[in-house]
């Protein structure tokens, strides 16, 4: 099991949303606004639902894959997310 979940969430306007968490479930429920400690940018753009979603072993490693993956163009993450829901 890993301590970290890189995740990518599609919100409600069809944008990307790329983050880190040791809770997904909890961290989602934050970004819908159920609770509170969600990312500005999504609580205007709510429902989220997670599209992708990937283990690491340290926040380091987290941190590094989240920088990645921010990186890469629209298109690039909707591959990636293809390929995981695959």
């Amino acid at each position: 099991m890993h301590d970290y979940t890189v995740y990518v969430l599609r919100c409600a306007d069809n944008t990307l949303y790329t983050g880190i968490t040791t809770d997904l479930e909890r961290r989602v429920t934050e970004h819908n606004g159920e609770i509170s400690g969600g990312a500005k940018y999504t609580s205007t753009r709510n429902p989220v639902r997670v599209v992708y979603q990937e283990g690491c072993d340290s926040r380091s490693a987290a941190s590094k894959r989240e920088y990645e993956i921010k990186r890469l163009s629209r298109k690039e993450k909707l591959d990636l997310i293809k390929e995981y829901k695959s």
